[in-house]
């Protein structure tokens, strides 16, 4: 592994410059020799394949999309014909599965009810990663560059995402590990090794659980840890007065604050984190959506009229940035961007839920795209149109987006951007400890799982929280979401290859729902 090592070193070089410089022009030295060093890998996994003249979609986004549609054919409409299903296993009415010790075990999970949380606890730890900024300020971006059409393109997105969390998550179960402690290792780096090596593919999962297992690191790092606390300071100084607040440029203190509070939670590990996950993330998605629920309800007589511009602008061959395909690109993009189906990251905080069976899990991860593009996207779309707060053709950042949507729901409650300031640190609080997690089981995965190990990474991470919050490393994070999608590739290949197994744990599943209801009637 001392070639990992040396990969990683090479990675932070350019962060520890510490020159004589003044802070901005430190921050702005770092920036640009990171991006002299990483802009041919960013570049290329952003890659654009020509539409037309004017647009490219990102050949990344091709794959996701092409996989999560084989995925929803594969097992016919999952998306719909377990969605309730997936419904009644959060709600434990199949709890009585997991206990009957007649129950055949599969032979890839180690014991029985092997795992460290609740199906609800791993549902929100994952959702706290993928409900956030995206939702706030991503369909922002997507509307201000798209028109309202690009929402069904998300909405559509999000569906068929169900599938590919639904395999993912399943795997993630299936050949997940469980140490003498009880302390659950899951996610892409098993499944691809593990069910590669079943399918006689042994060399190359060893190679694809390593590369998932280094891109998901430095993912943890930049687009899960420093973007999130980045962005969530710079709504906060915003709020609190912009230029003149008196917190303008010390987010060293806010990321200070914000490290503090994630390394008393990480250092729990999944239960800890479950346990915070499974409180914040059920409040911040219930105070965001009753805001929103409250705007549509003082604006309900322009809901209709939303609605048809949506699907008006969805396929219309007018406007910005390439019309029809312009807008679909838009999108696809903020809805891959927000659930992260198919990236694999989920599948790691899945991993860890007890059960005896893994489609079970399967199920209840497609709930995710649901409710964080179906439902959360599109109601933030909803406001933003009918507020008038879409400057179609006008590219906007994130934190200009968080704005957008801060101003909309201001239009009907004066205070709400206080309210929606905290649900953004919220959300940035809960994204930075699930992807520390994430991050951990994949350092765990490449340089062992010893308490040493353990701390060196959870160490590294807190540091990367207070850089996130002082300084503008746009490049720096620019190469951590390249990282983030290029887990794609190592996980997509696995799930296509290991489809069939997920098919063999659905059926398994589905013959254990219908020989319990089998018994009951018999009572």
């Amino acid at each position: 592994m001392k070639s990992v090592h040396v990969l990683f070193l090479s990675m932070l070089l350019p962060l520890v410059t510490l020159a004589q410089d003044t802070p901005t022009s430190l921050d702005e030295r770092i920036n640009e020799n990171f991006k002299n060093a990483t802009s041919w890998f960013t570049d290329a996994i952003f890659a654009e394949i020509p539409i037309t003249g004017e647009v490219g979609i990102p050949w990344v986004l091709i794959v996701l999309m092409i996989g999560a549609s084989y995925f929803t054919i594969y097992f016919k409409l999952i998306n719909v014909r377990g969605f309730f299903t997936a419904i009644k296993v959060v709600k434990g009415d199949y709890d009585e599965l997991e206990n009957d010790q007649k129950v055949e075990v599969s032979s890839s999970v180690s014991a029985a009810q092997a795992g460290e949380v609740s199906h609800f606890q791993a549902l929100t730890a994952a959702l706290s990663a993928t409900v956030g900024l995206g939702n706030i300020a991503g369909v922002a971006i997507a509307l201000s560059i798209g028109g309202p059409g690009a929402t069904f393109w998300m909405i559509l997105v999000g569906f068929l995402g169900m599938a590919s969390k639904f395999v993912e998550c399943t795997l993630g179960v299936k050949y997940r590990e469980v140490d003498e402690n009880g302390v659950v290792y899951g996610g892409p780096m098993y499944y691809l090794r593990k069910g590669l090596h079943e399918k006689g593919f042994k060399r190359l999962g060893k190679i694809l659980a390593v590369v998932f297992a280094i891109m998901c690191i430095g993912g943890s790092f930049g687009g899960g840890n420093m973007f999130q606390v980045n962005q969530a300071f710079q709504l906060f100084q915003y709020v609190t007065g912009g230029t003149e607040s008196i917190f303008y440029g010390k987010g060293w203190l806010f990321g200070i604050i914000m490290a503090t509070f994630v390394g008393i939670v990480i250092i729990g590990g999944i239960k800890k984190i479950a346990n915070v996950t499974d409180k914040i993330v059920p409040l911040m998605v219930a105070t965001y959506v009753i805001a929103i629920v409250i705007i549509l309800g003082i604006n309900y007589e322009s809901i209709p009229a939303a609605f048809s511009e949506i699907f008006n602008g969805a396929f219309s061959y007018e406007g910005v940035a390439g019309g029809f395909i312009g807008v679909m690109i838009q999108g696809f993009k903020r809805a891959a961007f927000s659930n992260e189906a198919g990236i694999g990251s989920s599948s790691i905080a899945h991993a860890a839920v007890k059960t005896n069976y893994a489609a079970s899990e399967g199920l209840v991860a497609l709930l995710e795209p649901f409710i964080d593009t179906v439902v959360v996207c599109t109601m933030t779309a909803l406001v933003l149109i009918i507020t008038g707060q879409i400057a179609v053709g006008t590219e906007v950042s994130y934190e200009q987006g968080a704005i957008l949507t801060s101003n909309a729901l201001e239009s009907g409650i004066s205070w709400f951007p206080y309210v929606l300031t905290v649900a953004v640190i919220l959300f940035a609080f809960s994204s930075m400890i699930s992807w520390s997690y994430y991050g951990h089981q994949a350092w765990s995965y490449l340089f062992g799982r010893s308490k040493k190990a353990e701390y060196i990474y959870k160490t590294i991470f807190c540091i990367f929280v207070i850089i996130g919050a002082a300084a503008s490393l746009q490049a720096v994070v620019d190469f951590a979401d390249a990282m983030v999608f290029s887990m794609m590739v190592s996980n997509m290949i696995g799930l296509y290859l290991l489809t069939p197994k997920v098919k063999e744990e659905l059926q398994r599943y589905r013959k254990a729902i219908c020989d319990k209801k089998v018994k009951i009637n018999d009572l």
